[in-house]
């Protein structure tokens, strides 16, 4: 299935989840938002929350500094 991550296509197996993404992508859970369809998605439901053919996720990094 093609979903948009960040204004990008790319093409996922169906019933990839949130967890799914983050983990293909190599980034650490502990430091990142991200939003599908423009709704948060708590880190609590990244491994339970389903994505379906065209959603649009927006995967965000926490920067820290001064």
């Amino acid at each position: 299935m093609k979903i948009q991550i960040n204004e990008e296509l790319q093409e996922y197996p169906i019933g990839a989840t949130v967890a799914d993404v983050i983990q293909t992508l190599s980034l650490n859970p502990k430091f990142i938002a991200v939003e599908v369809n423009l709704e948060l998605v708590p880190r609590d439901q990244h491994a339970s929350r389903q994505l379906v053919e065209g959603d649009q996720l927006e995967v965000v990094t926490l920067v820290g500094g001064g």
